[in-house]
């Protein structure tokens, strides 16, 4: 991604740190919550290496499609999966909208993109919707903390106010890559 480095290092370690909690996730005892943490440990990771400013390293020119083909794969997965969660279909959007921007990486000159004429419409189609997706998910963050606050029972991995806070900086991050696209 192109920009200032300081911001997009944040951008890293944000997405990172979230991975880095999904694979905690994954602990789980539950197995929705297990396979649900797995595929967002890949997006975080994902978006990390994918946010790495450009001005620092940019990516060989086989890494674009490498990415457009793991995210591929992980949206086949998740297509699969959303004939059992509606929550799939968002990781079908998640892991879509990382395979756009692999293919415009790839496309552009120099490994990143210099908004020229406009937003593309796909852009602003994933726009709206992982704004959309931001602002519900932190209207949904405020009662299930004040309502697990007391529970104390939850272990790391069961926890569903920081599984959806995890989700909630993970959507703040792909509206962040998509503005810089």
């Amino acid at each position: 991604m192109h920009g200032p480095a300081s911001p997009g290092w944040l951008l890293v370690a944000l997405c990172a740190a979230t991975g880095a909690y999904c694979l905690l996730r994954m602990r789980s005892g539950i197995e929705a919550q297990r396979r649900a943490a797995g595929g967002e440990a890949l997006m975080g990771f994902g978006m990390a290496a994918m946010a790495v400013p450009a001005t620092v390293f940019t990516p060989p020119a086989w890494a674009w499609p490498l990415y457009a083909a793991v995210f591929g794969a992980a949206a086949l997965r998740a297509l699969w999966s959303a004939r059992d969660s509606a929550h799939h279909l968002h990781h079908l959007v998640g892991t879509a909208a990382m395979v756009y921007m692999a293919v415009a990486m790839a496309a552009s000159p120099g490994g990143h993109h210099h908004g020229g004429a406009g937003v593309p419409a796909v852009t602003g189609l994933l726009l709206v919707y992982f704004t959309g997706y931001v602002l519900l998910s932190g209207a949904r963050l405020v009662p299930v903390a004040v309502a697990a606050a007391g529970s104390g029972t939850a272990g790391w991995g069961d926890r569903p106010e920081l599984a959806r806070a995890c989700r909630l900086s993970m959507g703040i991050a792909m509206v962040t890559m998509l503005l810089g696209l």
